[in-house]
């Protein structure tokens, strides 16, 4: 009877200082950290880097400014990424940058503190559970509530996550890759690789060292994937001019590429992802895979957008594929939704939650 009414009261207490907080959700990604208040929307969008003096640990810049200073900086200052794979992998430095992101939503206020939702990836530990949880408290969250991503961006597509049917989603991040069947609230099957936006990048860069011998940085990477990557054969290729640095002079080089070639690049990175798609498949229950011959596959998160790899995922599963609208903010408008529906039907949903008091 105390612990029921000792909960009672702290709901009470919670629901109060709600009335005075913007409750916010966010998408913690190891590329981008968005941010979603309560009755505004997605009201920030930034990468997730941060930049540190080595001797005193002291925070220089976060966010776009400090993506900018990626590769630039003198030797006494570190612009480094907390995030890795979908996971914190360095506590105290995401617990500053998400002080500074919660800070510059939501001016301070005398003892109130937002409540959070945090999209996280499926397959995590109940270790990484806990330090995004306590990263968030530290930062100054008045309780957090775990939220599965390929949930989340069910849930920010507007699927029908709670009816008894099969809804799939595939969530392409920066860090993780996250495949998830979801009925009835819940997740019925899902997995998660580490192959996404980030090892996208990498490969680029590992195909131009090794076929033209010249070294480029993870910025131009991202570029050539955004304006000429495919997974499919194009209707008219693409080209584009790259600079870097020839491996062999060691003097700056400006080459040409065809978007056949980083299709070339990419080819190892797609077919993880189909191989995971399918896979999947192979895992849900034959009731709900009934259900997706009808519904298809959704596609969420920024690496959804490379050219061609919904036919591609299509034409090897055979299921129609979908990208969502806006595939980038999936995620976090999933978390938004989350804290606006009732208090029953978001206990359906949720992973974990920490009450602070």
């Amino acid at each position: 009877m105390i612990p029921q009414l000792i909960r009672f009261i702290k709901t009470l207490f919670d629901n109060f200082l709600g009335m005075f907080s913007n409750d916010m959700g966010i998408d913690l990604g190891t590329a981008t950290t968005l941010v979603f208040v309560k009755g505004e929307g997605v009201v920030l969008c930034e990468p997730s880097v941060v930049a540190i003096e080595k001797d005193t640990n002291r925070v220089v810049a976060v966010g776009d400014e400090a993506k900018r200073m990626l590769g630039r900086t003198p030797d006494n200052i570190i612009a480094i990424r907390p995030m890795r794979d979908g996971v914190i992998s360095d506590p105290e430095v995401t617990e500053a940058m998400l002080k500074y992101f919660i800070k510059k939503v939501q001016p301070r206020r005398f003892l109130v503190r937002p409540s959070i939702v945090i999209a996280i990836p499926p397959e995590i530990s109940e270790v990484e559970k806990r330090a995004v949880i306590d990263s968030a408290i530290h930062a100054g969250a008045r309780n957090v509530i775990l939220i599965e991503q390929p949930k989340a961006a069910a849930i920010g597509v507007g699927l029908p996550v709670q009816e008894p049917g099969g809804n799939m989603v595939i969530d392409i991040g920066g860090g993780t890759t996250d495949f998830a069947v979801i009925s009835l609230g819940g997740i019925v099957y899902a997995k998660s690789i580490k192959v996404a936006g980030d090892e996208m990048d990498m490969a680029i860069m590992e195909y131009l060292r090794r076929t033209y011998n010249i070294m480029i940085g993870e910025r131009t990477s991202e570029e050539i994937k955004i304006r000429i990557g495919s997974a499919y054969p194009l209707e008219e290729e693409l080209n584009m001019d790259v600079r870097g640095r020839d491996l062999i002079a060691g003097l700056p080089k400006t080459i040409s590429i065809t978007s056949v070639e980083i299709r070339e690049a990419l080819a190892d990175t797609v077919q993880a992802i189909v191989d995971a798609s399918k896979s999947t498949l192979e895992h849900t229950p034959p009731e709900l895979s009934a259900d997706l011959i009808d519904r298809g596959i959704v596609m969420a998160g920024g690496g959804s957008l490379l050219r061609g790899l919904d036919k591609r995922i299509a034409d090897e599963t055979g299921l129609p594929v979908h990208v969502a609208d806006d595939p980038t903010i999936a995620v976090v408008m999933g978390t938004g939704d989350t804290l606006n529906m009732p208090a029953h039907m978001r206990k359906r949903l949720m992973a974990q939650t920490k009450l602070a008091f």
